[in-house]
């Protein structure tokens, strides 16, 4: 697991945040665009090199499917994470208990295509890195 790819992974994934964010708090009103994420969000990002396997084994499916299985993994990975997080401090850094889509608060349903399309996005990434590292491991 090349170091690289936790780092850029967990970059872009906090990038991707903090755009998400801002523009939903557009939506709500706000001129300012104000954004928000999590330090704890970096490593939890930085884990989607875990899944450059699974993208390997994958990559001929058709997008749909694909884009299904990464929508599924993201949520695995936000709730595991936000229950041992909550376990571990008393409480998930994040709380959608305000949304009627939320699931004990720790994923929100009406996510999915937004994690459909961040896991499109990362195999694109994936490549990228694959193409340009100086050494394979």
């Amino acid at each position: 697991m090349p170091m690289t790819h936790v780092l850029i992974y967990g970059l872009l994934g906090w990038c991707i945040e903090v755009i998400w964010t801002g523009v939903g708090s557009l939506l709500a009103g706000d001129s300012r665009l104000t954004a928000t994420t999590y330090l704890w969000m970096f490593p939890i990002y930085g884990t989607a090199v875990l899944f450059e396997s699974v993208h390997d084994s994958i990559r001929l499916w058709p997008v749909w499917r694909r884009g299904v299985i990464w929508m599924a993994l993201c949520f695995a990975i936000e709730y595991l994470t936000g229950w041992l997080l909550a376990s571990l401090l008393g409480a998930a850094p994040w709380d959608y208990s305000g949304s009627a889509f939320h699931i004990h608060g720790l994923i929100r349903l009406d996510y999915g295509p937004a994690w459909f399309a961040a896991g499109l996005v990362f195999e694109k990434v994936h490549d990228w890195l694959d193409r340009n590292s100086v050494s394979r491991q």
